[in-house]
């Protein structure tokens, strides 16, 4: 019917188990491996398990900080030290003293609390401008519900990614 909300009741429920079902895959990637496998390169690329779920966990976290806050959860895009390029690069790969159980600690917190600000929110059609960024359109905004779109296919994206490093590295498959 013309007018109708067509928008499931569970809408939030959808999205939440969406994330976490591609949470759970790429976090099924690193079973099993020692804190040196999670960080080995295994492909042409410069990524590793490790690094892929640190850098998930990073956007995750910001991406939920725009939910609050708005733009400056980003900062300045074109103010970009070398130091904060260097930081954003360790986003991808384990540092000396980093262990694959606290990578995937602080990815399992980050998870909780966007869970818990998803499920608080009281609407998802809560809108912020996006930051000016020569990837975004000008002027641009995304709703709440935009956001964990993207952060459900960026989880998904990169547990595939992970999922070729573990079969390079070992022959094990997320699925299997």
């Amino acid at each position: 019917m013309p007018g109708t909300d067509t928008k499931s009741p569970d809408e939030r429920a959808d999205l939440l188990e969406a994330l976490d079902h591609h949470r759970t895959m790429l976090r099924r990637t690193a079973r099993d491996l020692t804190d040196a496998q999670a960080g080995l390169r295994t492909t042409a690329s410069e990524l590793c398990i490790g690094g892929i779920i640190k850098h998930v966990t990073s956007v995750e976290r910001v991406w939920a900080a725009f939910i609050q806050d708005g733009r400056a959860a980003f900062g300045d895009f074109t103010a970009m030290s070398d130091e904060d390029v260097a930081q954003r690069a360790d986003e991808f790969r384990m540092l000396p003293g980093e262990t694959l159980a606290g990578v995937l600690a602080a990815y399992e917190k980050v998870a909780s609390r966007t869970d818990e600000l998803v499920r608080s929110l009281p609407d998802l059609d809560v809108s912020h401008l996006l930051p000016e960024a020569p990837w975004w359109e000008p002027g641009g905004s995304w709703t709440a519900r935009r956001v964990l779109l993207h952060v459900i296919s960026e989880t998904a994206q990169h547990s595939g990614h992970a999922d070729i490093i573990r079969e390079s590295l070992d022959g094990a498959l997320t699925m299997a």
